[in-house]
């Protein structure tokens, strides 16, 4: 995620903007939605995740979240990360901050795929969102979490990643470029 994207920015602005939403579930909200449907625009997450959008227009550290999870998934550079707290922070927020995003995704998918998208999923995306569910449940690790813990953790957070740019694809094709007109001869 780049630096301009940061976890802390984005909970500080949701905290101004009187969100009790966490920063990893207003993430997973939005992956969740683009992921079900490609043309989910800011506003409608914003509406999700905050009580009044009426000040929505300078979106600051939303904004450009928005922008780089949708310029994320639909590259073709793999460069998709869920938003989590950096490595330093305990493990015990780090699996609660997962799980969150897990719940966020779950949530943003079907709100977003709506009463009219209800046709079978390919079974690889049903397995994803079956796995993210129980994610979903994590719980924090034992009173001394270790090496094996950590390992872990990166194990799943690399599995999301891998995970959801998957559903992204499944579910969204790319958008073929525009056809060069042929030259007049």
């Amino acid at each position: 995620m780049p630096a301009s994207v940061a976890y802390d920015a984005v909970a500080q602005e949701l905290g101004t903007r009187a969100s009790t939403v966490h920063p990893s579930e207003a993430h997973g909200c939005l992956c969740g939605a683009l992921c079900a449907r490609r043309r989910h625009s800011p506003r409608e997450w914003l509406e999700e995740i905050l009580t009044d959008v009426a000040d929505a227009g300078d979106a600051g550290a939303l904004g450009q979240l928005y922008d780089w999870s949708s310029a994320a998934l639909d590259g073709s550079d793999l460069e998709f990360e869920p938003l989590l707290p950096e490595d330093d922070v305990a493990l015990a927020s780090r699996v609660e901050a997962l799980a969150a995003w897990c719940t966020g995704f779950l949530y943003g998918f079907g709100a977003a795929a709506g009463p009219n998208d209800r046709h079978p999923l390919p079974s690889g995306v049903s397995e994803v969102l079956a796995d993210l569910a129980r994610i979903a449940q994590a719980g924090a690790p034992g009173p001394d979490p270790g090496e094996e813990d950590e390992g872990a953790y990166a194990e799943l957070v690399e599995y999301l990643r891998a995970a959801v740019q998957l559903v992204y694809e499944e579910l969204q094709p790319p958008v073929a470029a525009p056809r060069a007109s042929r030259p007049a001869y």
